[in-house]
């Protein structure tokens, strides 16, 4: 099936337009793609009538053109002869937005649409999905506009089962300010389901990072989509619920999902070099790591800070998640505090983590980051970053990320999210460098790099 017309349509229909309620979720969608994106809207209900001066269509059969995609919001009852109009009058794509199938029993309504959209080859995101939210191209999230959070295009695309789950990293990847390619609510997948979306996003050349929330699969489904996911050339991340049986059960009452054996498919995960997060919080760093830098690494991390407390943070963190922070001989540690600048030479560690203190300068940290990148044991280097030091300047992000550039070794840093210092941030990121507003997000970010492997 020819995926395209969801992801890039250029004419729409949204089948379910009130002609009075301004709320109704057809109308949030119609009013939004309407005015803000790149896309022909129609407006479809057998009752006609005109909204915001838009004729309503009675029937999708009466509107002129191709239409590439046809968004449904209407009761569940009602959607497979709707879909059936959709295929008889030529649309190439569909999204069902309506609840009431699967998810609450009603298993023979939802599998006689899958079938027929199967039988024509017309495929269809949902039901009970929000559907997609591709930046600068079309929006079928029915969320007001008013309330919307949105992250900047960028390289990572969303898959989730749940539309809920979908918004909330949304909202985090503008917090964290982690560009977003494409954002796509499955809910029930009668018809489309992560293997196919896997498929093609895999080729998809604005995606470089693909990222999965998954409650479950059909039977035997886990298997094959771990096996797509190895031989994706792309980093494929997978959060996934239903692990302990409560969460089985809500899993279940949710999409109708099958959560399956947790520890098989997580065991399986690792096994084909698929990333696995456990929750949100890693879930967000993989993905900011990932879409910087997917230069993968076994674990040895270097760390320099300027201050000795945060080392001691960040190695107990590399500890807990795996990583090893490689102990530096001793002559190599006369090497770098003799690269240091003479107000720090005699109070500096210069171990591993290297504390260069509160007096450290930009050149402390470049030279310190430096020595550490030659050692062949530190693959991946972190920096602890306390931007009100008074010897260092918001230039310090572009010259070491610069730095990492020129040697090809991944730096990961550390810096309040604070927007007095987003110029240092921005110095980091404008570079490929990630950023985490905490060490252990910091530490998860090359967790990310070590879970990453090729195989």
């Amino acid at each position: 099936m020819n995926l395209d017309p969801l992801f890039k349509p250029k004419a729409i229909a949204v089948i379910g337009l009130s002609s009075s309620n301004e709320r109704h979720p057809a109308n949030v969608i119609f009013s939004k793609n309407r005015h803000r994106y790149p896309v022909d809207v129609f407006g479809i209900n057998p009752k006609g009538g005109f909204f915001q001066g838009e004729k309503i269509y009675p029937n999708i059969s009466e509107v002129p053109g191709t239409l590439d995609l046809a968004i449904i919001a209407a009761r569940a009852e009602l959607v497979p002869d709707i879909l059936a109009d959709c295929i008889r009058s030529g649309v190439r794509a569909g999204i069902v937005i309506s609840g009431g199938f699967a998810e609450v029993g009603n298993t023979d309504l939802q599998g006689r649409m899958a079938a027929m959209a199967q039988e024509a080859s017309f495929p269809f995101l949902g039901p009970n999905c929000l559907g997609i939210y591709a930046p600068g191209r079309v929006d079928t999230l029915f969320l007001p506009i008013e309330r919307m959070v949105k992250p900047e295009p960028g390289n990572v695309t969303l898959i989730s089962q749940s539309g809920g789950i979908l918004v909330d990293q949304m909202i985090k990847f503008a917090q964290e300010r982690i560009g977003l390619a494409t954002a796509v609510s499955i809910g029930n997948k009668a018809l489309m389901r992560e293997l196919d979306l896997l498929r093609y996003f895999s080729k998809d050349p604005s995606t470089q990072v693909i990222t999965f929330y998954i409650e479950g699969f059909g039977r035997d489904e886990g298997r094959e989509f771990v096996l797509e996911a190895q031989r994706c050339p792309k980093p494929v991340i997978v959060l996934k619920s239903g692990k302990s049986p409560g969460g089985q059960k809500a899993v279940s009452s949710h999409t109708a999902s099958l959560a399956g054996d947790y520890a098989s498919f997580s065991a399986a995960l690792a096994q084909h070099g698929v990333v696995e997060a456990e929750n949100e919080l890693e879930l967000v760093s993989f993905c900011e790591s990932l879409s910087a830098c997917q230069q993968p690494i076994d674990g040895g991390i270097g760390i320099v800070t300027g201050s000795g407390g945060h080392g001691a943070i960040a190695v107990d963190a590399c500890w807990k998640y795996g990583l090893s922070v490689p102990v530096i001989p001793g002559p190599f540690q006369e090497e770098i505090r003799q690269n240091l600048s003479a107000s720090v030479q005699s109070i500096a560690s210069t171990g591993n983590p290297v504390d260069l203190t509160g007096s450290g300068v930009d050149e402390d940290f470049v030279g310190a980051v430096r020595m550490l990148f030659s050692r062949e044991e530190i693959e991946c280097v972190i920096v602890l970053l306390l931007p009100y030091l008074p010897g260092i300047t918001s230039d310090l992000g572009s010259k070491l990320s610069t730095l990492s550039r020129q040697l090809n070794k991944p730096l990961i840093a550390y810096v309040p999210h604070v927007e007095k210092y987003d110029m240092l941030i921005e110095g980091f990121e404008l570079n490929g460098t990630p950023v985490s507003p905490s060490i252990e997000g910091a530490v998860l970010m090359a967790t990310a790099l070590r879970r990453n492997k090729p195989w």
